[in-house]
């Protein structure tokens, strides 16, 4: 006679694994609850209430993955930036909409748990969700032998903002030609591309320490392709607090400048981009060498060192300047007259 759960470990699926995981995550999910959260680890929904909601509440749901950056972190055993690159991520594309996190749901799967490694990544979005006020309120830990290959690891996440309807951004009708594009730098090419990072870097030493990043820090390859996708809610929360209105944030993601910016344009504008405004961090250009990638390709690929776009109008310069010093105007909107990009 076998022992309980002996016939399903030998189909590939170990149930005491997968609560292994869940003991070993649960006091950094309980970190992220706030007052609204009212069911603990554990229950079958999460529940979370809606307390103090603005005039007109407008819930914002995203969902994303991490794609292919999870081989790279399989590879060099570095599990922690994952968690913080979905939250982010996530958070990213709701703020674009002025959206502000209330909670986060996240999704696991191998095909053979490994429940430190899974433990890593969840700690990882509980940090992440900690510092954009967020609470992480469920997820799937999920073990499925036959569908991912050895060594694999999904992980997905779900993020639900609220915001103001009277504050949802884009705002179309405002924007002019003349108004301001406001480029906040990346972290790295955060969670896109990296199909084609891969192929780039195949056979290169990922230890090797070069001067990657923007600011000359020393990091080794690996390091510069691992940094976390950056979050700007604190950006955003300073030019709101400094009165600073926003007509529209794109967010660069997987199609770059190219496919993300005219997301939030009308019809009769185009996003002017002047390339030569900001250096790319150095492990862009080296990406681009090595994989004689061409310009039109790399700034729709990646985000070349910009990962948020703002659109303001020009008369808010001087304030967002001073309220965010790293801030580059990186050129401006003008009557559209073919496609709604034009980079030089």
């Amino acid at each position: 006679m076998t022992t309980s759960g002996a016939l399903y470990r030998q189909a590939g699926v170990d149930i005491d694994a997968g609560n292994r995981a869940v003991e070993l995550m649960k006091p950094a999910i309980q970190a992220t609850y706030t007052p609204n959260v009212l069911a603990d680890v554990g229950s079958f929904g999460g529940l979370y209430a809606l307390n103090d909601l603005p005039a007109g509440p407008v819930l914002v749901a995203s969902t994303d993955g991490v794609g292919t950056k999870v081989k790279l972190a399989a590879e060099l055993g570095a599990w922690r930036g994952l968690g913080h690159d979905i939250v982010n991520h996530c958070v990213n594309d709701i703020l674009v909409q002025n959206a502000r996190p209330l909670f986060f749901l996240d999704y696991v799967a191998a095909g053979k748990l490994e429940p430190e490694t899974v433990a890593q990544v969840v700690v990882g979005i509980a940090e992440a969700c900690r510092a954009t006020g967020c609470a992480l309120l469920g997820g799937e830990t999920a073990e499925m032998p036959g569908v991912y290959a050895p060594g694999a690891l999904d992980l997905v996440g779900t993020v639900v903002g609220l915001v103001a309807r009277e504050a949802l951004l884009p705002r179309p009708h405002e924007m002019l030609a003349g108004d301001l594009l406001i480029g906040l730098p990346s972290s790295g090419p955060h969670t896109n591309g990296y199909s084609l990072i891969r192929r780039i870097v195949a056979g290169r030493n990922l230890d090797e320490a070069i001067d990657y990043t923007a600011d000359g820090t020393a990091v080794s390859l690996g390091q510069a392709l691992l940094a976390p996708h950056r979050a700007y809610l604190r950006e955003l929360d300073t030019l709101a607090a400094a009165g600073i209105g926003v007509r529209g944030l794109a967010h660069i993601t997987g199609g770059g400048f190219y496919d993300n910016v005219p997301r939030v344009l009308p019809a009769h504008l185009a996003a002017h981009i002047d390339t030569r405004a900001w250096t790319p961090p150095p492990l862009f250009t080296a990406l681009v060498a090595w994989g004689g990638v061409s310009r039109e390709e790399a700034y729709r690929v990646w985000n070349m060192g910009i990962g948020l776009v703002l659109i303001v109008a020009r008369q808010e310069e001087a304030a967002l300047r001073a309220a965010l010093p790293e801030a580059v105007v990186i050129g401006e909107l003008a009557p559209r007259t073919g496609a709604g990009v034009v980079l030089t």
